[in-house]
């Protein structure tokens, strides 16, 4: 099982405390992470197996989105800031745009995660729940 974990940095804090309180089930899986938000996890959870891609606004969003589309990310987590802008908003849709095309579950909130980790133990683990060709 392969899980996205991205949060803008006004969120970072949230989703850090949500691995923390997630980690026995998280550690089941591989993370990808972008960037600082991949450092700050592995500081809050260095029990987990965390693979830190490039910044969201250096291509880690892209990178993401790469593996949605070869069918090597399950689930994405992205805490996303709705309060804030951001330079690389077109990124982040984009991504978000791939998750619900690829039909990948996906979590832009505390309630939502929540609920897909939860789900975990039935989610499939070697590809996305559908995959276009």
């Amino acid at each position: 099982m392969n899980i996205g974990l991205v949060a803008h940095d006004h969120k970072k804090d949230v989703l850090c405390e949500w691995s923390v309180s997630h980690r026995q089930r998280l550690a089941k899986a591989t993370i990808y992470a972008t960037g600082t938000t991949g450092k700050r996890l592995a500081e809050a959870c260095p029990e987990l197996t965390i693979h830190s891609l490039k910044s969201g606004p250096l291509g880690g969003d892209q990178q993401l989105g790469a593996m949605i589309c070869e069918g090597r990310l399950n689930v994405l987590v992205f805490f996303i800031d709705p309060l804030s802008p951001h330079p690389h908003d077109v990124d982040v849709k984009a991504l978000v745009r791939l998750a619900t095309l690829y039909n990948i579950p996906h979590a832009s909130n505390l309630a939502t995660a929540d609920i897909i980790i939860a789900a975990l133990d039935v989610l499939p683990a070697s590809k996305p729940l559908h995959r276009l060709d």
